[in-house]
């Protein structure tokens, strides 16, 4: 009888053998049917299922899938609608033609492929003649035609160079302590690039949450890219805009752009893992107010918890609510972490409650998937679902709210544990919306994120929440900001950091941050200065580094350092009118603000030289080149043909051009562009002063005509949303040396009563006051 058995499994593991080892490729096939749909047109593959619609005139969206469409959802977008409209033309041949008011779709039929053209004719991107989209088992991929001068940008937090052209990159939101500079993947998925070629544009975001790939020529002959997943659609978008501007316009369209953040968010913000009880908390927040360091955040790591059980304070913080009074007296907000791990515990209430509602992630057969993480044996939420999120929302108004706390971090939330990987079929939702982590891991930092934002909005009532991610997937920016994660002590580390917040900027996501002096290690001064220095132009501005290694904070550097700290401090508080202005900006048209340097100059090759990659502008105007701690001389290239301004000297340089420039350690390489109006305030020790009362509009001679639209709103409260807020173009003219405030719009007064214009490149540089009025205000500039 064994050996009859071992016969027949022999026999039936050679049947099967030839199958593994010959398994093929599948393509789409050739159209069978075509149907017209709402929004565009559907088609009947011989191997597949397809569509094609127009969510706007410059928006295209294509789906296929191996079996019949049934439901349609995204964890990125909210309304999955189309609005645009896809007119059939006359094609000829095997290609149909169908149009939008600013694009044109060819479907070739036999076999099925896509090309998408602008108005011009111009091609924008293509299929790969010979492969198009195609299966390999579950797994599904587009093959792209690749351009001889094609470059890309984007996909959000990944390493390397700004161009990722001839990378390979995949998105496996990955628990990556002290990653290398080219380690992938990181925290974050965001699939979506922007490829640039014969002087257009287009983007390209792939809505799958799976395992995903992305292959700009890499690995293959540089004739075609391709992108996949291990599983699910091939669901993708394509934007046809004439700038990356519009593109990102576009794609935040899509998937929602960040809200105004409360304004104490964008102090200095102090933190550390370790800070254990509320005697040191507030020692801290004292030693700022008398060194005079503007600070506005302190911010709380694990420690503050009863043996690391979320939504509970350790009893080295007996009176949590009296502390955070004093601290804001002071002005003061605090961060507090939380993790999605909740402890197995019997009557720890958070835990009880979970099991009751059903609220946590299971394995087959419904037994609730424990994994170990900071508290031990603990739970994770299923945050696919609406209860559960609302469950885990209202968590924080008694455990945080209503003791004064606004500002929450998330962290671990890849999920993390300490195996680094859960079990792949572990699942998620209920009924027909039930799946496994195989397709919900990506998004599960994303779904934290939306939880905790809706919970704390509705229980503040009425005060924005600050909330802040470690992962994420696409459309993260309407609820959280997001920092790098945990990077490491090194000049290196602190180049490749600004080169992911501008990547995390071009795909999206505009509230971005680094732990300044790098999150394991021990800086030196010099290498904290610079940091600081050039950390001063990031949306957020956090000092944070792990337990074990030195303590950080700005007075622990020397006498002689801390004033140069304290004068970097103070920058950044004076930037704060601008820093806002480019937040409402980002508001509106997702425009980010670390902006690389492709946005503005797309088609200027240096751009993207590893020389000057490092390169942003902070907001309108600014143009930040990070240099390293030990460098005393920089290599910075100016773009544009304007004239450009060293902030801090006025000297002028000429646009087009490279120089070396003087670096030292309390100067980091910063230029203004001509024509920019920068609008800056007085020192104050935190966003809660009301400061001097004056506007200060620093404004640079130029030779273009500009338009700045300055921004004001109460900083706490959504009533910005009801034509509460202060808003101003202002407009230089060059031809005519005026500078003029067109009338106020909205319902808020300004916090500043005059404005004072401080002139740099013009005959007479002295500033003018004036007494600040709401009506249309014209100013001479002299020469």
């Amino acid at each position: 009888m064994k050996r009859f058995l071992f016969f027949a499994i022999a026999i039936f593991i050679i049947q099967k053998a030839p199958c593994q080892m010959n398994r093929l490729s599948e393509q789409a096939g050739n159209v069978v049917k075509e149907t017209t749909i709402d929004g565009g047109v559907e088609f009947k593959l011989s191997n597949a299922y397809a569509r094609i619609l127009a969510y706007n005139a410059t928006t295209i969206r294509i789906r296929v899938s191996k079996t019949a469409f049934t439901d349609d959802r995204s964890f990125a977008i909210d309304n999955l609608k189309p609005t645009g409209v896809l007119q059939a033309i006359k094609g000829a041949g095997n290609d149909n033609i169908y149009k939008t008011d600013s694009l044109m779709v060819r479907v070739h039929t036999h076999p099925f492929r896509i090309s998408i053209y602008n108005n011009n004719n111009q091609l924008l991107c293509a299929d790969e003649s010979t492969l198009g989209i195609s299966w390999f088992g579950n797994q599904v991929s587009c093959y792209k035609q690749l351009n001889s001068d094609e470059k890309f940008i984007g996909l959000g937090e990944k390493t390397g160079g700004i161009n990722r052209r001839g990378n390979f990159y995949q998105n496996w939101n990955t628990d990556a302590p002290a990653y290398a500079n080219n380690a992938d993947p990181l925290y974050a998925t965001i699939p979506f690039f922007i490829g640039t070629h014969d002087r257009v544009v287009y983007g390209v975001f792939f809505d799958n949450s799976h395992k995903s790939y992305f292959n700009f020529g890499g690995g293959a002959d540089e004739e075609l890219f391709h992108f996949g997943a291990d599983d699910g659609e091939m669901n993708y978008y394509v934007f046809g805009g004439s700038s990356v501007a519009s593109i990102i316009k576009d794609y935040t369209t899509l998937t929602g752009r960040t809200p105004m953040p409360p304004l104490w968010s964008l102090g200095f913000q102090q933190s550390r893992w370790g800070y254990d009880n509320q005697e040191q908390l507030l020692t801290i927040a004292k030693t700022f107010r008398e060194k005079k360091l503007p600070a506005d955040v302190i911010v709380s790591d694990i420690n503050y918890m009863d043996d690391y059980k979320v939504f509970t304070w350790s009893n080295k913080y007996p009176d949590v609510k009296g502390m955070l009074g004093q601290m804001k007296q002071m002005g003061f907000d605090m961060v507090t972490i939380i993790d999605p791990g909740i402890k197995v515990e019997k009557g720890y209430t958070v835990y009880e409650d979970g099991l009751t509602g059903n609220h946590f992630a299971k394995y087959p057969g419904g037994k609730p998937y424990i994994g170990h993480v900071w508290p031990g044996r603990c739970h994770f939420p299923d945050f696919t679902k609406i209860s559960t999120r609302e469950w885990w929302g209202n968590n924080f108004k008694e455990a945080y709210i209503n003791r004064g706390v606004r500002g929450f971090w998330n962290d671990m939330n890849e999920p993390a544990a300490w195996g680094r990987e859960f079990p792949n079929l572990i699942e998620f939702g209920e009924g027909k919306d039930r799946q496994t982590l195989y397709g919900v891991k990506n998004a599960y930092g994303l779904l934290m994120a939306k939880a905790t934002y809706e919970g704390t909005r509705k229980g503040l009532g009425g005060q924005r929440p600050f909330v802040l991610t470690r992962a994420s997937y696409s459309g993260v920016q309407k609820y959280s900001a997001q920092w790098t994660g945990d990077n490491v002590s090194t000049d290196e580390h602190m180049l490749l950091g600004f080169r992911l917040l501008n990547s995390m900027g071009v795909s999206g996501i505009p509230f971005t941050g680094m732990d300044i002096g790098g999150f394991m290690g021990n800086p030196t001064p010099e290498l904290f200065l610079r940091w600081l220095s050039l950390s001063l132009y990031s949306p957020l501005f956090r000092n944070h580094t792990a337990y074990g290694y030195n303590y950080r904070e700005p007075w622990l550097f020397g006498e002689y350092n801390t004033e140069k700290i304290r004068a970097i401090l103070e920058k950044r508080y004076q930037l704060l009118p601008h820093l806002y202005s480019a937040f409402y900006q980002s508001s509106q048209s997702g425009m980010p603000i670390n902006r690389m340097l492709p946005i503005d100059y797309t088609y200027d090759d240096y751009v993207y030289n590893a020389k000057y990659e490092n390169q942003f502008m902070f907001g309108d105007g600014l143009l930040v080149c990070p240099v390293t701690s030990t460098q005393t001389v920089a290599d910075v290239y100016l773009p544009s043909k304007e004239n450009w301004y060293r902030l801090s000297s006025d000297k002028l340089y000429a646009g087009g051009s490279s120089y070396f420039v003087e670096c030292p350690l309390e100067d980091a390489p910063v230029f203004v562009k001509g024509s920019s109006i920068i609008p800056m305030q007085s020192t104050v020790q935190n966003t809660k002063e009301k400061g001097d009362g004056i506007l200060y509009l620093h404004i640079y001679k130029g030779s273009q005509p500009n338009t700045y639209t300055y921004y004001e709103d109460d900083g706490e409260t959504y009533q910005y949303e009801t034509d509460s807020y202060y808003r101003r173009a202002i407009a230089y003219n060059p031809t005519a040396n005026t500078i003029t405030l067109k009338a106020k719009e909205g319902n808020y007064a300004s916090k500043f009563a005059k404005v004072k214009l401080v002139l740099h490149g013009f005959e007479s540089n002295t500033a003018k006051e004036y007494g600040l009025n709401d009506g249309e205000m014209v100013m001479d500039l002299g020469k």
